[in-house]
């Protein structure tokens, strides 16, 4: 894993089946987006079987191939689809095309796990719930700055044991290197990748829910800006905004593409969360001035005094196996769709009344 490369961030941990070989068959299709590989290690480390692999490029399924020999590339996306051992495909379309291409794989009898951002445009969602709600299949989401960090996996369980008290407030930065030459064509158009609110913005806000026990909340602020790139004018290469939940906690968080080239990882990716009793910081992929590139730095203060916990191979990635139960079992254990879809909901909102600051 390239630690300087966030489009192609995939992180590694332990094998944890929770299944068989065979008893959870999955296969992988559209490989628009390096999380792809993200999505598929995690899986495939639960204990996932992968059965498929389909991509218009023969070029991007031949790398897949190198990753996981064990796929069969299929000879047409259609293939996948009427494949009655595949019960989910997961993809990593170019963002616009996430949301129908979903609604086709769930009207073809199977779940659904995509790539954040999950949809671009209100409309996409409401279709993908009138499709849930009609075949009873997942549209789960790939939100992995929780889901696969160690760090934000940890901190989760200290605000579940009450570590910090009742949550007030949640803070979250999000800074991403650009790399611009290694991007698509769609990454810098706005109508194909949803603007940066509804892009990396996504992560934010499904963290915020998360750690704040909210279920719904109203964007309060929200801005966008292209200070630095004006060959992309479709590029939004900072934003940011301001939630406040229903239950009256509070969200502040500020995305970016201006992680510069002198840092060793892709972004500083941080989160604070701040309790009636105490505060936690996640530092996620760096330690700043640290020897080492490494990342998950957890630091907890409250009543007991300050902690500190470095949380890789700690807690591993357990949404994966649960994901893959709860699509087995029927469950909502892992995610709910309703906290999956919020956070798209509210990401799509932050967008669409992003007030323009720059340039």
């Amino acid at each position: 894993m390239n630690a300087a490369d966030g489009m192609n961030y995939a992180p590694v941990g332990e094998k944890k089946a929770v299944v068989k070989p065979g008893e959870f068959v999955f296969s992988a299709a559209r490989l628009d987006h390096g999380h792809i590989y993200g999505m598929c290690n995690a899986l495939t480390e639960a204990g996932a079987t992968l059965k498929y692999v389909w991509d218009p490029d023969k070029e991007k399924v031949a790398h897949f191939l190198k990753m996981y020999p064990q796929a069969t590339p299929a000879e047409s996306e259609e293939q996948i689809l009427q494949d009655k051992d595949t019960m989910m495909v997961a993809a990593a379309a170019v963002t616009s095309e996430r949301g129908p291409f979903g609604v086709t794989v769930m009207e073809h009898g199977k779940d659904y796990f995509t790539d954040k951002a999950p949809f671009t445009t209100t409309a996409q969602l409401n279709k993908a719930k009138e499709t849930v709600a009609k075949t009873g299949k997942k549209y789960m989401v790939y939100y992995s700055e929780r889901l696969h960090v160690e760090g934000a996996i940890l901190a989760g369980y200290m605000v579940d044991a009450g570590e910090i008290g009742k949550v007030i407030s949640v803070t979250g930065f999000g800074p991403h290197r650009l790399g611009a030459k290694n991007r698509p064509a769609w990454f810098f158009e706005k109508d194909k990748y949803g603007g940066i609110l509804c892009d990396i913005g996504s992560h934010q806000i499904e963290q915020y829910l998360h750690f704040a026990g909210e279920e719904d909340a109203e964007v309060t602020m929200a801005r966008i800006g292209n200070y630095g790139h004006p060959e992309y004018p479709g590029l939004d290469d900072f934003g940011d905004c301001t939630l406040t939940g229903k239950n009256g906690t509070t969200n502040y968080f500020r995305v970016d593409w201006f992680n510069p080239d002198g840092l060793r990882t892709w972004g500083d990716g941080r989160t604070f969360i701040l309790g009636t009793e105490g505060f936690i910081e996640i530092r996620k992929y760096i330690n700043l001035g640290a020897e080492n590139v490494s990342g998950n730095h957890v630091y907890l203060v409250n009543g007991k005094g300050e902690q500190y916990f470095d949380a890789t191979g700690k807690t591993g990635f357990p949404f994966f196996g649960g994901l893959i139960l709860d699509c087995l079992n029927r469950t909502e254990k892992a995610m709910t769709q309703a906290h999956a879809f919020k956070a798209a909901e509210l990401c799509l909102r932050a967008q669409e009344t992003a007030v323009v600051i720059a340039p």
